[in-house]
């Protein structure tokens, strides 16, 4: 019996670290243990690695480079993080996972899909989310909410390397997403991010506790 996986994508401003961190207190107040990590990052290996990816000092970085910086910082947290997770039996969620390196190096980049689809798979060691939560929202809104929150500061040249890219860029990213979510309906739960956070947070629930319900049924027959 292992642990649960779920995994928050959308683009820039769409309000995945927000939600994420509502359901997982809800998880908890339920009595359910539960880690929650991000990508780029989760570990020490990866969290350098994610502040190389982000710095705007690192305009020159080429796609292929970026990609495999992600990969590395993914196979790690895979490895070292995620995997014992669920063996502890424990639900992890996460801010951005596989899809997103589909998404921006792939739909974004213009990088080789299939290529991609193959090493994700070696750099996940197989690991695939039980349920992806896609919170759906025009880049023109998700970069405005950015500024406007304060997360940085109005100038172009505060925004990260990724958060500066042209809107184009970024309405790929968001055709990509929504492929994605056509290709496996059945994983994925696409979410209008227009709505309010009460409203979203409901939606994101209705779709779980089914899940954490047959889990726990699953658990308590071991």
């Amino acid at each position: 019996m292992r642990g649960l996986f779920f995994t928050f994508e959308g683009v820039e401003g769409s309000g995945k670290t927000t939600q994420l961190g509502r359901l997982s207190a809800t998880l908890r107040q339920d009595g359910k243990r539960v880690a929650e990590t991000r990508e780029p990052g989760g570990t020490s290996l990866g969290d350098a690695i994610r502040s190389i990816l982000l710095a705007t000092r690192n305009l020159e970085m080429v796609a292929e480079t970026e990609l495999f910086l992600y990969l590395a910082s993914r196979a790690q947290l895979c490895r070292e993080w995620i995997a014992p997770a669920l063996n502890a039996e424990t639900i992890v969620v996460c801010d951005r996972f596989a899809d997103a390196t589909v998404a921006y190096q792939g739909y974004g980049r213009g990088v080789d899909l299939k290529l991609i689809r193959t090493i994700n798979r070696v750099a996940t060691g197989g690991l695939t989310p039980d349920l992806t939560i896609l919170l759906d929202l025009d880049p023109r809104e998700g970069l405005r909410r950015v500024k406007e929150r304060g997360q940085v500061s109005l100038p172009e040249s505060s925004l990260d390397r990724l958060e500066a890219e042209a809107l184009e860029f970024h309405d790929r990213v968001r055709k990509g997403y929504l492929q994605l979510a056509r290709e496996e309906p059945h994983r994925f739960q696409i979410i209008d991010a227009t709505q309010s956070e009460e409203a979203i947070a409901a939606e994101i629930w209705a779709r779980v506790e089914p899940l954490i319900g047959s889990w726990t049924v699953q658990e308590g027959r071991r």
